[in-house]
């Protein structure tokens, strides 16, 4: 705990360093009679309800962290809320936890699409590029019906590039291209995006290549099979008619075959680290209408959606795939009441084939939605809203269930004073039945104890923003009855058996933040803790629910010097020492880490449209794994630790 501290002591004082060493222009760009530039923009499409109650609890991505997280990984695209923790030091094994909560539990998203394909427990269901994204939306623990089924714990949203946003006024095409080389494993990513619009019709294609070698932890330890080689294709197109009609299609890939540690997530397993080669692919298509100038009746929207994960090991092949679908319209009755109704459909399957077999389960689910959006007095939000949900299960060896279950919610948000909002939501949501890690389908199931999911979701808080100024804070919890678990009974045939699991992560979140004209620094911490059937919960016993985490906080800090060009800043990502307080086989603490960053960027005026960042990546060369992790609480596990001290340099050419 104390080298801890210290570490954090020192990398504040870095950054502090590096702040004050702007000088005064910031300090003396503050006026509190003007209103401050916004630096830190936020931007979703389609998000009619940004300002409604039930976003109380929404993360926003800002678009700096996604512009930064371009050449990097989805761990960067959250590196500004320490609620939102990605583990996982390779994008193959990066799995999302929101609150605690794994993201499976949640409904997320691309596009539209429904992603959550679950395959083997070794390996994320939800990789993406951070280089395809233009913003996201997080919405931790309590969820909008029309969100969407299953989010349990909240809803996931992304959405792609596309040409309208970046093409600037007055053109009809244009790109972009991008060199990156990074020190630690030597990794140089290339991509290229085209786009164009012409009579309404606009289109981009966007490719992109990283390769590289096993990177080093810190101390200078190779970590085996973490080696880059991911390709990532997008292509995007869509067409706006003179009446406002939208259409928009996609279609994305990323395809990443190389050497990976045996079990993916894993740095080693009783002390040795062997690899063996995955082959995995990842697809999502959609399709989606909306209106541009919806009238007061007519603000509809139709989404259709597929996604599929592919998983190659050895002799063996997951594959797992959602097909989905939401018919929806917003009906305004005034400028501050909305109500949102539509249906909603998927199909997931989930298979796995080797020389011998190929067992299947399969989920359907049909569900009708409806949420009320209104300011009843001044000040005063409220959103409320449910939805039913019908599902039918296929298991292997002919197993069959059918369930139907309502959820609702409700959201209220009371702006006090000018600038300050207390805020609450509740939830309680029908999940149902969930399909299972395909790689354990190779021998048979019993499902006598299979009983559909629910949750219950609670958060209070308060927010305060004036001048640039902000602060704000909220307790959480989020309990899931019946979550799907298993149990292996060592019988002469071995026989998985469907358990029903009880998991609930609380706890709280706070932020503090200030902005001015040229730049921001904002503090975010997170203390979250997790049971499993009412007990401490270990990352085992916790595994594809929720995990164990703590305390984490993230710091960042950003500054635009207008007069060179330059932004400059630095981040610090850091959790405490953590006693899970589990028992049985969970035999270490957490240990707790500080990892500073620092960045630069360039854009020259005599250049138009080049863009340079070089960045300084942990640069106390902190070895450590991140608290997302998977194993960090047990000693028979070697973590799969995070790359060391590195430097990057990433060139942009806009053209």
């Amino acid at each position: 705990m104390k080298k801890l501290r210290w570490r954090l002591l020192v990398s504040v004082c870095v950054l502090n360093g590096a702040y004050f060493s702007i000088g005064a222009a910031a300090q003396d760009s503050v006026d509190a009679s003007e209103e401050l530039d916004p630096v830190v923009v936020y931007s979703f499409n389609n998000d009619r309800f940004a300002v409604a109650a039930d976003r109380n609890t929404s993360i926003y991505v800002s678009t700096q962290a996604i512009e930064a997280a371009e050449m990097g990984d989805l761990r960067d695209v959250f590196a500004e809320n320490a609620s939102v923790t990605v583990g996982g030091g390779i994008p193959i094994a990066q799995k999302i936890f929101v609150n605690g909560v794994d993201a499976l539990n949640l409904n997320m998203t691309i596009e539209g699409a429904m992603q959550n394909n679950r395959a083997f427990h070794h390996v994320t269901a939800n990789a993406i590029d951070p280089a395809l994204l233009r913003a996201v939306r997080v919405d931790a623990g309590v969820a909008a019906a029309d969100s969407g089924p299953n989010a349990l714990g909240g809803s996931i949203a992304f959405q792609l590039i596309d040409a309208l946003d970046l093409l600037e006024d007055g053109e009809t095409m244009g790109g972009k291209a991008t060199l990156s080389f990074d020190t630690n494993g030597n990794t140089f990513s290339q991509a290229l995006t085209g786009f164009a619009e012409h009579n309404g019709f606009d289109i981009l294609a966007f490719a992109k290549n990283a390769k590289g070698q096993d990177y080093t932890s810190g101390g200078d330890w190779e970590i085996p099979g973490t080696g880059a080689n991911l390709q990532t294709g997008l292509l995007k197109a869509g067409y706006s008619s003179e009446s406002g009609h939208r259409f928009e299609i996609s279609g994305m890939m990323l395809k990443d075959k190389e050497e990976r540690p045996y079990r993916a997530n894993f740095g080693a397993f009783k002390g040795t680290s062997p690899t063996r080669i995955y082959d995995t692919m990842r697809k999502s298509f959609s399709f989606r209408y909306e209106h541009l100038e919806p009238t007061d009746l007519y603000d509809p929207e139709i989404v259709l959606g597929f996604s599929e994960s592919n998983i190659d090991v050895e002799e063996s092949k997951g594959t797992s795939n959602t097909l989905n679908g939401k018919l929806a319209n917003t009906f305004h009755f005034n400028d501050v009441t909305s109500f949102t109704t539509g249906v909603d459909f998927y199909r997931k399957t989930s298979q796995f084939e080797d020389s011998a077999q190929d067992p299947t389960e399969t989920a359907n689910n049909f569900g009708a939605f409806g949420q009320v959006r209104s300011e009843v007095l001044s000040g005063l939000e409220v959103s409320v809203g449910a939805r039913v949900d019908h599902q039918s299960f296929e298991g292997i060896s002919e197993f069959d269930a059918r369930a139907t279950g309502a959820s609702g919610n409700a959201s209220v948000s009371y702006e006090l004073v000018d600038g300050f909002k207390l805020k609450a939501g509740y939830a309680n949501v029908f999940g149902g039945y969930a399909l299972e890690d395909n790689y354990l389908f190779w021998t048979d199931w019993n499902y006598a104890q299979f009983k559909p999911s629910r949750s219950q979701n609670v958060t209070a808080g308060f927010e305060f923003e004036r001048q640039g100024l902000s602060f704000s804070g909220n307790i959480f919890r989020t309990e899931i009855k019946n979550a799907r678990g298993e149990e292996q009974i060592k019988t002469p045939t071995k026989v998985y058996h469907v358990v029903s699991k009880d998991v609930t992560t609380t706890g709280f979140n706070l932020a503090a933040g200030y902005q001015w004209q040229s730049g921001f620094a904002r503090l975010t911490y997170s203390y979250t803790e997790a049971e499993v059937e009412g007990s401490h919960a270990s990352s085992y016993s916790a595994l594809d629910l929720a995990a164990p985490l703590g305390q984490v906080l993230a710091f960042n800090v950003s500054h635009r010097l207008d007069d060179y060009d330059l932004t400059i800043g630095g981040d610090i990502q850091g959790a405490f020492d953590y006693d899970t307080g589990a028992t049985g086989d969970s035999d270490r603490t957490l240990e707790g880490y500080a990892v500073v960053g620092l960045f630069a960027e360039y854009e020259p005026e005599q250049i138009d449209g080049l863009k340079l960042r070089v960045e300084a990546n942990n640069i106390f060369d902190e070895d450590y794994s991140d608290r997302g992790t998977y194993g960090g609480d047990y000693n028979v596990i070697g973590t799969l630790k995070e790359p060391g001290r590195s430097f990057s340099l990433t060139a942009n050419y806009r053209f």
